[in-house]
Order: C-alpha cells, then sequence, then structure tokens
C-alpha cells in the first residue's frame, strides 16, 4: 500500500508548534521500527530537538552516501552511526584515510562545544567505547596485517594497481586464467613475474599460442610495471596468510557488533591502491556471502571513504562490476556507503543504488564549484527548502538529509544538525593502538607472513645434479628468467591438465577468488 494511501506517520506531539511544512518533513522520519539517531530538524536556522531525523535500521542495506567538502565534519558523521550500529549488533567496516577514527574504541571527553551540541538536537550524551578492530594493509601502519593473494586478487583489480590498459588487462586475464588451470598458485608478486617469464620464454610461448599468446611488448609493461610497484613498498600487501573477510561479521561480547577500522595513514600516499584494495574486501565478501534477502538488520555496513579514487580512470568494464556488486551485495545482508565530497564523483548507475544520502557543506568558491554544487542538488528529491543556498551556509557537523523509509520510498529532505558521536572524537596514540593489535584473538592468526612453496619455487625447481660438479669459475646468479627457461622440472608441468597440483579457479565479477578453506 502505498503512502498516499495510508498516510504519513504522525510527527512528534512536541513538534507541533513547528510550522506546517516543516511539520511534514518531521513526520516522514517518525518510524515505529528500530532506527539510528541522526540528529534533529533545522528549519529556518532553528534547531528543533522534538523532530527527531532518524534511519530506519533495516534499510542499512540499501546503501548510502555520505558528502561534503574538507572539514565539514564527514568524518564524525561516519563515527556517529558506527557507533549506533555497533550499539544495535551490527558489525562496521571502516577505512580510517587520515588516522582519527581509532578513537571509537575509547569514551568521549566531556566539554562545553559536546554540551552544547547535544542540548541543542535533545540528545542524552554519555561517554562510551566501542568494540573495535584495528588493521592495516600489509601491515604498514599499526593494525592487524590484512593481506591478499594475487590469485584471489585477481587480474582487474590487478590491473586498476598497475594502471594498465584495456589490452593489458586482458593479457593479465590470460596469465591468470593459464595459472589457474595448471594448479599455480599466485601467492605474491614475485610469483605472478615467475609465470609472465615463463609464458614469454621459447619455451613457454607454445602455451597460449591457442588462445592469441602474450606479446613481449606487453609482457614487458606488465613486468614493468610490477617492478616499479614492488619498488614503492608495494610487496608486502600480497601474500599469506590472506585475510578472511568473515572476520568482518563478528560481534563482541554484550551482543556488540564489532567495528573494524583499516588504518591507512601509511598508504594515503598511494590512493589507488588503498581504493582498490578496499574493493577487493568488498568484493570478496560478496564472492562468499550467502544471499538473505530482507532482513531486521544488515550483516555488516562498509564505509568506503575517498570513493572517488575508485572511480578515476576506470574502464567501463570495471564500473560495470562495481555496479553490479553493489546491487547485489544488498541482498547478502552488506550496505555500503560511498564517502566523498559531491555526488559527481560517483557514476550515476552507482549513485542510483544509495537510498540514503547525508550531505554536508559544499563550497561555491569557483566556476567549477558552482557547477559541483547544481549538480548535487539536482541528485536530490524536490525540497522544501533552497538547496543551491542552503548547502553553502551549513556549519560544520550539519547536513541535508534523505533516506529510505520503512516502507522503501523516500523521506522528505530534511536539514538536521548532527548529534556528537559518544566516542572519543581523535585518534588514540601509536603505543595503545600496538597494545590493541598485540591483545586481538586475530593476531596470532594474521601477524607473521608465511612465504610457502608457489608457483616461483615449482617454476625456479631444478633437478638434483645426478654426478659431483665439475669445479667451474663462479658465475652470476641466474636472473629470474633464466632459471624458468632452465628449469626441467616445468616442461611436464607446463603440459599437464593441472590436477596433480591444483584446479581451476572460478572468478567472480571482478576475477576475484578464494581458495575453500
Amino acid at each position: 500500500m502505498s503512502d498516499s494511501e495510508t498516510g504519513p506517520p504522525a510527527a512528534p506531539e512536541s513538534a507541533a508548534a513547528l510550522p506546517a511544512e516543516a511539520r511534514r518533513i518531521a513526520s516522514g522520519y517518525a518510524f515505529a521500527g528500530p532506527a539510528l539517531d541522526l540528529g534533529a530538524l533545522l528549519w529556518d536556522g532553528v534547531c528543533h530537538p522534538d523532530a527527531p531525523v532518524r534511519i530506519p535500521l533495516p534499510v542499512l542495506n540499501r546503501h548510502g552516501l555520505v558528502a561534503g567538502a574538507t572539514g565539514t565534519g564527514k568524518t564524525k558523521t561516519l563515527q556517529l552511526i558506527a557507533e549506533q550500529l555497533s550499539a544495535q549488533g551490527v558489525p562496521v567496516f571502516l577505512a580510517d584515510i587520515k588516522g582519527d577514527l581509532s578513537g571509537i574504541a575509547r569514551p568521549g571527553q566531556a566539554s562545553d562545544r559536546v554540551g552544547a551540541r547535544a542540548a541543542d538536537v535533545g540528545q542524552e550524551w554519555t561517554p562510551a567505547g566501542f568494540p573495535a578492530e584495528f588493521f592495516a594493509l600489509g601491515g604498514q601502519g599499526h593494525g592487524i596485517p590484512v593481506r591478499a593473494t594475487v590469485t584471489s586478487f585477481g587480474p582487474v583489480l590487478l590491473s586498476k594497481v598497475l594502471g594498465l590498459n584495456r589490452t593489458q588487462e586482458q593479457s593479465l586475464g590470460l596469465i591468470f586464467h593459464y595459472a589457474d588451470t595448471k594448479g599455480l598458485e599466485l601467492i605474491d608478486l614475485k610469483d605472478l613475474r615467475a609465470v609472465v617469464a615463463f609464458l614469454t620464454s621459447d619455451e613457454g610461448k607454445a602455451e597460449l599460442k591457442n588462445v592469441g599468446g602474450l606479446s613481449t611488448a606487453t609482457a614487458g609493461v606488465i613486468l614493468r610495471s610490477l617492478t616499479a610497484f614492488e619498488a614503492q613498498g608495494m610487496a608486502d600487501f600480497f601474500g599469506e596468510p590472506e585475510f578472511d573477510t568473515a572476520d568482518f561479521l563478528r560481534t563482541a561480547e554484550g551482543g556488540r557488533g564489532i567495528v573494524s577500522v583499516l588504518e591507512l595513514p601509511a598508504v594515503q600516499d598511494r590512493p589507488q591502491l588503498f581504493s582498490t584494495f578496499l574493493m577487493w574486501l568488498l568484493a570478496d565478501l560478496f564472492h562468499d556471502l550467502p544471499e538473505i534477502g530482507d532482513a531486521d538488520r544488515p550483516k555488516l555496513v562498509f564505509f568506503f571513504d575517498e570513493a572517488h579514487l575508485l572511480f578515476d580512470d576506470a574502464s567501463k568494464a570495471f564500473l560495470d562490476s562495481i555496479t553490479q556488486t553493489v546491487r547485489l551485495i544488498r541482498s547478502k545482508g552488506v550496505g555500503v556507503f560511498f564517502v566523498t565530497q559531491t555526488p559527481k564523483d560517483v557514476p550515476g548507475d552507482v549513485l542510483a543504488q544509495l537510498g540514503n544520502r547525508v550531505q554536508h557543506a559544499l563550497r561555491a568558491f569557483t566556476p567549477e564549484d558552482q557547477k559541483a554544487l547544481k549538480a548535487t542538488v539536482q541528485t536530490f528529491p524536490r525540497s522544501a527548502y533552497d538547496l543551491e543556498e542552503l548547502l553553502t551556509v551549513l556549519g560544520t557537523g550539519e547536513a541535508v538529509v534523505t533516506v529510505l523509509g520503512e516502507s522503501g520510498a523516500p523521506t522528505p529532505v530534511a536539514a538536521v544538525r548532527l548529534r556528537a558521536p559518544e566516542s572519543l572524537m581523535g585518534p588514540v596514540d601509536g603505543a595503545e593502538l600496538d597494545g590493541a593489535v598485540r591483545a586481538s584473538a586475530l593476531h596470532d592468526r594474521y601477524a607473521q607472513a608465511v612465504d610457502r612453496e608457489s608457483a616461483y619455487e615449482r617454476l625456479s625447481a631444478r633437478p638434483e645434479p645426478e654426478s659431483a660438479p665439475v669445479a667451474r669459475p663462479p658465475k652470476a646468479e641466474p636472473s629470474l628468467v633464466e632459471q624458468v627457461v632452465g628449469s626441467g622440472m616445468f616442461r611436464s608441468l607446463a603440459r599437464s591438465v593441472g590436477t596433480q597440483l591444483g584446479r581451476e579457479i572460478t572468478r567472480s565479477l571482478f576475477g576475484t577468488a578464494r581458495r575453500r578453506r
């Protein structure tokens, strides 16, 4: 039954003093079921604590967007939402780009400013910390190392990280396919280098002849890209033990959801790496989770910070894969919030999937800013506010909000003064973080890197000599290509059907794959 047939929910009685239009907006947020409290309605510059603005818990898997100019309060909005999700038993994943979300694990500090904000919005503010785990890509920084094998990361996402063009991406896909079918495990980057080197050798060229082959020029580009990637210290992100994204779905004793904070300050100067790695985490969840349909609460809410970096220079095929992943992961109980400066940073097909919107202030200092402002206004439903003006005068911690109601219909656009987070609004020091990491139940599982036998070792293996070698002058260590080409063991290995060493891997939308445990 439509909202027009049932009528909107009644506004709180204490909000009756509001003008009629403001009462209509307030009534759109008077939900009967469990919901998160975002803040209080702003009307004509006045905050009305008796007109709360909320978001129903069951619609958090319908995805969302948190946008706004630098310094407008996006990070605190993430913290506010994450706290309330945790309190209601929903695990949360946060990408911490600047390193200032670690305070979510510690109670906040009372201050005049916090007290004034709480009074404005009718919040009974109580300092509280929330159960949190801290992670770091490849162990670079304070956190439990998050690693992926090259095999599971897949050719599509790796091509994005390496900056390969479409033709080179297709060739990399062919290399992965060959390794998959031959049971050659690509654990780290040296495994991939070994396979590329073999396939361009005289012995290996025939292996791909029937499927188009691998040109020496393209292989050279891939190898050079890998070399540059490793030179920047990126090799640590690939290897074992590979992180199991199911560890993001845990709750603490007492039933609160665990907030998984991926600490990224150590790699914030390598944005393409961390944005693509975040996509791998999301794609891996999509790959592994079962369908659950509509549920009373999400299984996980995933905040994807600096989202525009994922979409910059992305191919159409890559964007199509993102769109399909976002569309389908909803039915697996995962909500995704993209965090960026303006909605235009997100492609239209993805933006259309984001039912919950929190838009902080925008600046309009330049003609380009003016265009972004107009484009942002056009993405909102018709409103009782002059959004083009309002979005330029909102203060820090204020936003324009529209969400999906309990019936699935969008709520009226509301200007909101947001509540204050109850946890610490700032980072904890490194020593405290390190202590929390060592105390984690996950530390022993992931802390120590493992380098077991994989493609590199198998391709480089040489048979033991049958007799004592003749003394010869010492010579330089053979190159990787020489090791591969000279490998006697590989001749039979490469021509096998792969049954002795492994099986062909089935890959998902992004070419990601996980070896079943």
